[in-house]
């Protein structure tokens, strides 16, 4: 039976979507293609119809996920988000950039590139929410606060004592917060 365009580009998405859920919970190297495609309900062999290696899909995936990003509500309501138990505790649905940024200095460079468009788009969106909310040097403020966040959600996901994790989400949102001097 043929597959119409559309079904074509469900199931794309449907295959992006599901490995960008298990390369944030697992990792890049840790998830099969034949997992990617199970987890989508499709067939191995129907994943070359759509990419033509796990690089390719590794480097779309990134793209797909980072696109996804958002921080609706003004940066305060953003920021509480972000650095919530509850987001740290759901690396397979919260930030691609803290699941991804490690591993992505070993994947190629259409990964990387696309890993770059996504912090830039980041960046801009947070510098347009702090300008709005007044603040000065908004994009250097996106930079430094993203990169204190994400930094954040990589400890807190790191370590094993519940309290010390608690206290790095906490201490960085305070430590973000304090240095915007709204």
């Amino acid at each position: 039976m043929k597959v119409t365009r559309e079904q074509m580009a469900e199931n794309r998405d449907r295959i992006l979507t599901e490995a960008a859920r298990l390369f944030r919970d697992k990792g890049f190297e840790a998830v099969s293609v034949a997992e990617v495609m199970k987890a989508a309900g499709l067939t191995h062999g129907g994943f070359y119809g759509h990419f033509a290696s796990k690089d390719e899909l590794i480097a779309q995936t990134v793209t797909h996920a980072l696109a996804d990003e958002r921080d609706a509500g003004g940066f305060d309501a953003f920021l509480a988000a972000y650095l919530s138990p509850v987001h740290r505790d759901a690396p397979a649905s919260g930030c691609p950039t803290a699941a991804f940024a490690s591993d992505a200095r070993r994947q190629t460079p259409e990964a990387r590139a696309a890993m770059a468009s996504g912090v830039t788009d980041q960046i801009a969106r947070l510098a347009e929410s702090l300008e709005s909310e007044g603040v000065g040097d908004a994009r250097g403020a996106a930079i430094g606060c993203w990169s204190a966040a994400v930094g954040a959600m990589i400890l807190a996901r790191a370590v094993d004592d519940p309290a010390l994790s608690d206290d790095i989400l906490a201490q960085t949102k305070a430590w973000i917060a304090a240095s915007l001097k709204r």
